[in-house]
């Protein structure tokens, strides 16, 4: 059973947890209204901009949107496991630095003649461990999440800059080349990439005791804990979690970019955008995997519209910081309702 339809942890039935009310027109209109959205952002764009539906293009959206989609991906897991308050519930800054710093990690190495496997191996370890001080700073420090991710966030950057030297650190090998290629539909790997990784963390996260758990504990924290679930335990894997995705988004930059970067803290607004946006494609209006899919496609249809229409990419940042503040209000008024 999914996660979206119940989440109730263990010795607790689906009818003991507190009830929504049913038929909440608000609540339809957004749930609905962005799919709408969706279908009219498709529409217009594939009557206005050529080969915008064509196969190659749609391959070429997944593909662009697979770093910023892992990484909202592992934000995702956060709002899950820490509730719907980003200040004092889930919230990781620090994902578009770490994705910067696995990246450079990962560059360095290739550059000192290590393999391959080194290498993701320790652009995975470094993602897990920059997670790792993001659990025992919220976690066990009792830090608030906004302000201890943060804090991550500006340290991480540093690292970078000390390691890179603020330059572009180029990288190439046999499974970078792979990994950037596209297959005989011109649809790139990333693609692939994309689309399996979110397959993997939907059936954990929406379909096995452990994804009901951290339902649980970020919606009903009082009931997880008289439930005896591990609270502190499952939020910490949480961050964990989120640190293993920005080392992955990391090895999939070096990938798409042919080396490590300077300007990854950028990706950290798209990144948020796509992780609120996404709740809005769940029926219960909570944040879900496959709903982050939709939402980084939305995100990802919008940018290459633009571009296809020669309008200016600055005007991106603008419509993705009002898509944050229609989602944030939306939602918080409807929970105010429910509550």
């Amino acid at each position: 059973m999914s996660a979206e339809v119940e989440f109730a942890p263990s010795g607790f039935s689906a009818a003991e947890l507190p009830p929504r009310p049913a038929g909440n027109i608000a609540a339809t209109a957004l749930r609905f209204g962005s799919l709408i959205a969706f279908a009219a952002i498709l529409i217009i764009f594939s009557l206005t901009a050529p080969y915008f539906l064509s196969i190659g293009n749609i391959g070429n959206v997944l593909g662009q949107s697979a770093i910023s989609g892992v990484l909202a991906i592992g934000l995702t897991i956060v709002l899950i496991a820490g509730g719907s308050n980003v200040v004092t519930g889930g919230i990781d800054l620090s994902l578009a630095a770490n994705m910067g710093l696995s990246a450079a990690v990962y560059a360095s190495l290739t550059q000192l003649g290590y393999g391959d496997a080194t290498a993701i191996a320790a652009a995975i370890l470094t993602g897990a461990l920059i997670g790792t001080v993001n659990a025992i700073a919220v976690v066990y420090a009792g830090i608030v999440p906004l302000l201890a991710t943060l804090a991550v966030m500006n340290v991480v950057a540093g690292l970078e800059l000390v390691l890179t030297g603020n330059t572009v650190l180029s990288a190439s090998t046999p499974f970078l080349s792979a990994l950037s290629a596209s297959d005989v539909f011109g649809i790139p790997v990333l693609a692939y990439v994309l689309l399996g990784y979110t397959a993997i963390i939907t059936a954990i996260v929406q379909y096995t005791p452990l994804g009901l758990r951290l339902y649980a504990v970020g919606e009903f924290p009082d009931a997880a804990r008289a439930a005896g679930l591990p609270l502190r335990r499952l939020l910490a894997g949480a961050f964990v979690a989120s640190g293993v995705s920005g080392g992955i988004a990391g090895i999939l930059s070096v990938s798409y970019l042919s080396g490590s970067t300077t300007g990854a803290g950028e990706m950290l607004l798209p990144v948020v955008v796509t992780a609120l946006l996404g709740s809005v494609f769940s029926r219960r209006l909570v944040p879900t995997v496959t709903g982050t899919l939709l939402s980084a496609l939305l995100v990802g249809f919008l940018v290459n519209g633009f571009q296809l229409l020669n309008i200016s990419s600055t005007l991106v940042s603008g419509v993705q910081g009002v898509l944050i503040l229609i989602v944030v209000s939306a939602t918080t008024l409807l929970r105010r309702q429910e509550a």
